[in-house]
């Protein structure tokens, strides 16, 4: 299991809809709170799914 932090930037396998890759996480617990640096949609996702779509480093 990875870890996370507030603040924290990850880059994603696919981009989001407006081009960009990073994501700034907003909030953690059960779930995780993302905000594209493209665009600054906010999403919300369980942490396994999002450890599925990180590029791992």
């Amino acid at each position: 299991m990875m870890s996370f932090e507030v603040g924290q930037i990850v880059t994603t396998k696919k981009a989001h809809v407006c081009g960009s890759k990073e994501w700034v996480i907003k909030r953690i617990g059960a779930d995780i709170k993302l905000q594209c640096k493209g665009c600054g949609r906010e999403i919300v996702l369980m942490r396994y799914e999002l450890e599925k779509r990180l590029i791992k480093k």
